[in-house]
C-alpha cells in the first residue's frame, strides 16, 4: 500500500521543544486521519534541529464509504432537542427513522481521497500547532516556532499539492547547514529521503544521534585514559542541537578543580552544554570537558577545543568568585536576608518558614533517632544558601552549596549533610536520605510545605500542582517507608499546624478563636474595621466563641490583635485562625478540616506509590479507612491483606463478607440492627450457626492479639479460619427466619463477623 511522507523544514528548533513537537505531530495527524476513516500499518515521527518528519506506511488511496447510524432524542423529547439533532446531522425530519420511541439518523458518506484529507490536515495542523512559543516572520500571518523554509508532502511517490501562507509543498529538502553540499535535493520516498540526508550529514533519528555522541565521546575519553561522566538529560539536549554531532575532548585549567565538583559540572552543563570527564584512577573530575560540535573540523577539533576552553574558563572564574565571596559572608547574614524574602503572602517570609521547620525538626528528631539540637541547628541553616551568590547564579545547587558552606564553617558533618540533602528525594529516581538528622529536617521541610499550603487552601487541582505538593507528599512517604520510621502522621500534621498558628497569632489584624460560624466570622471582620465598637463585650459573652486574648482598647480603635496563650494548643478542639484583614480570606481552616483533607491526600499518594509496586489501590483505601496514621504499619497491613486475598480462603471469605454486609445493609434500611451477644444453644439452632458463633469469637480474640503485636500475617490467618464456617452458614442457614428470635440472633452473628473482619481492614472497599 502507498506511503505518505511529510517534512516541515525550518530554522533551528529549540532542543527542549523537539520531542514534544514530535508527539504533538503524531497525535494531530493521527486524529485527523482517523476522523476521515483512514487506517494505516505503521506511523513514525522524527524531530531534529531543523525538521519535523512524519512517515506513514500502508495508507489506502481513499477512505471507504461509510454508513453510520446516529442515535437521537426520544420521540417525546421537546422540539428544541429534535431541532438540535437535525442541525447536527444535516437531515430533515422525514429522513429520520423511529425505533422503540427514539429517533435515529442514518448517515451515508462517500470516502474522500487520502491526498485531499492529508492536504487539509497539514494546513490545519501547521496553523494550530501547540508550540510553547512561536513567531511570525515576513509579512505573513503564519506562526511557527521558527520560520518555515520548505514542506515535503509525498503520497505514493507523488507530490501532494497545497500551499500555506506562500509556502508550496514539494519533494525538495536540504542537508546540513555547513557540511552538506548546500544544494537542495529531491527525494522519492522515505528510504530515499533518509539515505540522501545521511549523505548530506544529517542523522534523522534522535536515537542515532545519541548513539553517535556516546560512542565517539567514550572513544575520545578512552584514548586519553579518561571516562565520560554520564548525563542523560544533557545527552537528550545536545542530541537536539546538532544534525551531525561530533564530540571533541578539550582541556581546562586544573586550578578550577578546587571548586566543588557540582559547581564545575553545572557550569559546564547549564552555560556551555559540555559533558564533564573523570579520571577512573582517581576520585573526582579530570581537568577536561567534552563538547559536542555540529561540524567535523579539519584540524581534528583543536581550534574548537581551545576556543571552548577559553569560554569555560571565563564561566568558571565567575563561579570561583561566587565561591570565594560567599565564604566571606556566612550563614548569619544570609539568614538575616531571608527576613525580607516572602515565601508566600499568607505564609510569611522564608525566615518564618525556617523557624517553623526548626521547631518541627526538633520534635521529629527523637522519633527518628536524631540529636534534637543538631536537627534544629541544621534546619536553621537549611535555607540560608538561597541568599548566597552561588545559588543565586545556580538555583539547582540549593542545599548542595549550603552543605559545603556549613562544613567549611566548622559545623558537624551530620548538620552539613542534613543541609545538603534535606530536599531529597526530589523525584522517583532520587535517593532517600537515611542519616537521622537529615531525615528529621527533610520530613519537617516537606510537612511544613504541605500543611502551610493546605491551610491556605492552595491544594493541587487536576493536573495543576504549582507548589509541587504531590512530589513533597511522595518524598515524605518514601522517606518514612524506606527508613522504617514509626511516626504518627496525624500528630505531626497537628504539630506543623500549631507552629503556623503560633506565628500567625503574632500578626496584626489576626484573631484566634474556637470554631465560629460564617456569621460570627463576618462580625469579627466588621469589628476589626471599626464597625461595631460594642462587639468586643458581646464576643466575650457569646456562646461558642472565645477569643484567646486581645487588647480591648486596640480592638475599639479598630486594630485587632491576638496573642496565643494556650501552649500547647489542645487537639480536642477545633481552632479557627481568622485573618481580619478584609483583603484576605480566612487564613487557616479548622484543625479537623485540615487533617480531613491532608491525610486523605497522603492516602492518594501512598496509593500511587504502592500501585507502582504492584499493589491494588482498593487495598490501600481499605486499610486507611481504619483511621491508622502510621505509614509503615499501613503498608505492612496492605501487604498482609494482599497476600491473604491471593489465597482461596481470602477470596472466598471476601465473598462471604460482601454477602453478609449486603444483608446487614438491607436490614439497616428497615431500622436499627439488633445488638447484644450472639446466643448459642437455642432450640433447634443449626450446628452451622453455632460453629460460626464460636469461630467468630475465637477469631476476634486471635485477631486482637495479633494486631496488638502488629503480626498482620497472624491476623489474616485468624480470619482464614472463618472461611469454612462462613461458607457452611450461608449454605445451610436462612438468615431471615420467620422466627424473630432466630432472625435477630443470626443478624447479630453476621454483624459480629463483619466487625471482626473490620478490625483488619474495611473489606467493603475491596473490589471483588
Amino acid at each position: 500500500m502507498p506511503q505518505l511522507l511529510l517534512e516541515i523544514f525550518s530554522e533551528e528548533i529549540p532542543a527542549r521543544m523537539q520531542q514534544g513537537a514530535a508527539r504533538d505531530l503524531e497525535r494531530m495527524v493521527s486524529d485527523r486521519l482517523k476522523a476521515a476513516g483512514l487506517t494505516w500499518e505503521a506511523l513514525n515521527v522524527f524531530a531534529g534541529p531543523r525538521r519535523l518528519t512524519l512517515v506513514i506506511d500502508g495508507l489506502p488511496t481513499a477512505a471507504e464509504d461509510r454508513n453510520e447510524e446516529v442515535k437521537g432524542p426520544k420521540t417525546s423529547a421537546p422540539a428544541q432537542a429534535l431541532e438540535g439533532f437535525l442541525r447536527k446531522t444535516g437531515l430533515t425530519p422525514d429522513q429520520l427513522v423511529e425505533r422503540d420511541g427514539v429517533w435515529f439518523a442514518e448517515i451515508s458518506s462517500k470516502g474522500r481521497q487520502t491526498t485531499e484529507v492529508f492536504a487539509e490536515a497539514v494546513d490545519q495542523i501547521i496553523r494550530s500547532f501547540p508550540w510553547p512559543k512561536s513567531m511570525r516572520w515576513g509579512t505573513g500571518s503564519l506562526r511557527w516556532v521558527r520560520p518555515i523554509k520548505r514542506i515535503i508532502a509525498l503520497f505514493d511517490g507523488a507530490v501532494v499539492p497545497f500551499e500555506i501562507d506562500g509556502i508550496h509543498s514539494g519533494d525538495v529538502t536540504e542537508g546540513h547547514r555547513f557540511l552538506g553540499s548546500g544544494k537542495p535535493f529531491a527525494v522519492k520516498d522515505f528510504a530515499d529521503y533518509r539515505a540522501k540526508l545521511e549523505k548530506e550529514y544529517v542523522l534523522l533519528d534522535v536515537a542515532d544521534r545519541k548513539l553517535r555522541i556516546l560512542e565517539a565521546a567514550k572513544a575520545a575519553c578512552a584514548a586519553r585514559g579518561l571516562a565520560l561522566v554520564d548525563d542523560d538529560g544533557l545527552l537528550d539536549e545536545v542530541a537536539g542541537l546538532a544534525e551531525w554531532p561530533t564530540p571533541i575532548l578539550g582541556d581546562m585549567d586544573p586550578q578550577f578543580l578546587s571548586l566543588p565538583p557540582e559547581v564545575v559540572r553545572l557550569s559546564m552543563k547549564v552555560h556551555q552544554k559540555y559533558f564533564a570527564v573523570r579520571d577512573p584512577a582517581k576520585d573526582g573530575l579530570a581537568p577536561n570537558f567534552l563538547v559536542v560540535a555540529n561540524v567535523e573540523a579539519t584540524d581534528g577539533g583543536q581550534a574548537l577545543a581551545a576556543g571552548n576552553s577559553r569560554v569555560l574558563s571565563a564561566r568558571l572564574n565567575d563561579a570561583r568568585f561566587f565561591w570565594e565571596e560567599d565564604q566571606k559572608v556566612g550563614f548569619d547574614a544570609w539568614n538575616d536576608k531571608l527576613k525580607g524574602v516572602t515565601f508566600h503572602a499568607k505564609l510569611g517570609t522564608l525566615a518564618e518558614r525556617v523557624d517553623r521547620i526548626a521547631a518541627l525538626a526538633r520534635e521529629i528528631a527523637p522519633l527518628v533517632g536524631a540529636d534534637a539540637d543538631q536537627a534544629e541547628q541544621a534546619a536553621r541553616l537549611s535555607k540560608a544558601d538561597l541568599a548566597s551568590g552561588m545559588v543565586s547564579e545556580f538555583p539547582e545547587l540549593q542545599g548542595i552549596m549550603g552543605g559545603y558552606y556549613a562544613r567549611l564553617a566548622g559545623y558537624p558533618d551530620a548538620v552539613a549533610d542534613a543541609v545538603r540533602d534535606h530536599y531529597k528525594p526530589q523525584g522517583p529516581g532520587d535517593s532517600v536520605p537515611t542519616a537521622p538528622v537529615t531525615v528529621a529536617v527533610a520530613l519537617a521541610d516537606k510537612l511544613d510545605t504541605l500543611v502551610g499550603f493546605f491551610a491556605i487552601d492552595e491544594k493541587p487541582t487536576g493536573s495543576k500542582d504549582p507548589y509541587a505538593l504531590r512530589r513533597a507528599t511522595l518524598g515524605f512517604t518514601r522517606s518514612v517507608l524506606e527508613t522504617g520510621k514509626r511516626l504518627s502522621l496525624d500528630q505531626l500534621v497537628w504539630s506543623a499546624a500549631a507552629n503556623l498558628i503560633r506565628q500567625m497569632a503574632e500578626r496584626p489584624n489576626f484573631l484566634l478563636t474556637e470554631k465560629v460560624s460564617e456569621e460570627q466570622t463576618q462580625l469579627l471582620r466588621d469589628a476589626a474595621l471599626g464597625r461595631g465598637y460594642g462587639f468586643a463585650d458581646e464576643l466575650a459573652a457569646s456562646e461558642g466563641v472565645r477569643a484567646v486574648e486581645f487588647d480591648l482598647e486596640k480592638w475599639r480603635l479598630g486594630f485587632a490583635k491576638a496573642w496565643l496563650t494556650v501552649d500547647p494548643l489542645p487537639t480536642g478542639k477545633e481552632w479557627l485562625a481568622v485573618d481580619l484583614d478584609p483583603q484576605l480570606e480566612v487564613s487557616f481552616s479548622s484543625w479537623k478540616a485540615l487533617t480531613g483533607t491532608l491525610v486523605p491526600f497522603f492516602a492518594d499518594r501512598l496509593t500511587v506509590l504502592l500501585r507502582d509496586q504492584g499493589q491494588r489501590h482498593d487495598l490501600v483505601a481499605a486499610v486507611f479507612a481504619l483511621g491508622d496514621d502510621d505509614l509503615v504499619r499501613i503498608v505492612r497491613r496492605v501487604e498482609a491483606l494482599a497476600a491473604f486475598l491471593a489465597t482461596d480462603d481470602g477470596a472466598n471469605l471476601l465473598a462471604g463478607y460482601k454477602r453478609a454486609s449486603n444483608i446487614l445493609k438491607a436490614e439497616e434500611k428497615k431500622g436499627p440492627l439488633p445488638e447484644g451477644a450472639v446466643a448459642t444453644g437455642l432450640p433447634n439452632q443449626p450446628a452451622e450457626e453455632t460453629a460460626l458463633a464460636f469461630a467468630a469469637a475465637a477469631a476476634e480474640t486471635a485477631v486482637d492479639a495479633a494486631l496488638e503485636t502488629e503480626d498482620f500475617a497472624a491476623a489474616m490467618t485468624a480470619l482464614a479460619a472463618l472461611r469454612g464456617p462462613v461458607d457452611a452458614f450461608f449454605t445451610s442457614v436462612m438468615v431471615n427466619s420467620d422466627v424473630a428470635e432466630e432472625r435477630e440472633n443470626r443478624l447479630k452473628l453476621l454483624g459480629q463477623v463483619r466487625a471482626v473482619m473490620g478490625r483488619v481492614a474495611d473489606f467493603g472497599q475491596i473490589a471483588g
